[in-house]
């Protein structure tokens, strides 16, 4: 059976991981980012319209002022639509969608190999601490890139004036003077992370302690008392 100090410090790294979940997958569920633009209808020069277009990671709503004419609020699928848009966009966002998915497969495996290490001492191989610092630290760095790729997706990359022709009905509009918001479920991410790390954190505390018992255990002879090295 594993010590009380080995026990405590895995669950609390499982404790800290199911919190990162909890976490992720709210944040998957509530608005990424918000976007606002000037619309003018046809090819006229006059930029009396404006639109607001509420992303999520799965569902979007576009609220509309004269941009183009008198259309009503737009509610749509992202996914769907993006693919029918084509380009960068829908890669960016589906691959997005993908790594915050592969994320939630590796922190379930941390919590399990943690859970595991909790009641029972397996040998070094990858169910062991190994494991727990290759899934939490592939769901860091994951993480991290899902905040670039999004980022760079929103406002680089010109997703919202395309999201705006695309529902304007097949009227002509044209879009000016973009102005992005990250909102809070593109912000959770970044705790996700560091509870992600947190994890490590907490299973290095005890391998490093571990370690350095072991070789207390192991002095070399030559540290060894004079009366004992004389037989």
């Amino acid at each position: 059976m594993p010590s009380t100090k080995k026990t405590i410090h895995f669950m609390s790294s499982a404790w800290a991981t199911s919190l990162s979940v909890g976490v992720l997958g709210y944040c998957m569920s509530i608005r990424w980012a918000k976007t606002t633009v000037n619309c003018a209808s046809g090819n006229n020069t006059f930029f009396n319209g404006s639109a607001t277009l509420n992303l999520d990671l799965f569902g979007g709503v576009l609220d509309r002022s004269f941009c183009p004419f008198f259309l009503p609020q737009a509610e749509f699928q992202v996914i769907p639509t993006l693919a029918e848009i084509g380009g960068v966009n829908i890669v960016l966002h589906a691959l997005a969608v993908l790594l915050l998915v592969l994320c939630l497969l590796f922190s379930a495996l941390s919590i399990l190999i943690s859970l595991y290490n909790s009641v029972s001492n397996p040998y070094e191989t990858y169910m062991g601490p190994i494991g727990i610092y290759v899934c939490s630290s592939l769901s860091a760095c994951l993480s991290f890139l899902v905040l670039i790729l999004f980022v760079v997706n929103v406002q680089v990359t010109q997703i919202t004036e395309k999201l705006v022709k695309k529902l304007a009905n097949n009227l002509e509009v044209a879009v000016r003077d973009e102005s992005s918001q990250m909102k809070l479920g593109y912000y959770l991410v970044i705790p996700y992370t560091v509870l992600s790390l947190v994890a490590i954190l907490l299973i290095y505390l005890y391998d490093h302690a571990a370690y350095t018992h072991r070789r207390e255990q192991q002095r070399p002879t030559e540290d060894a008392p004079k009366e004992i090295m004389m037989y």
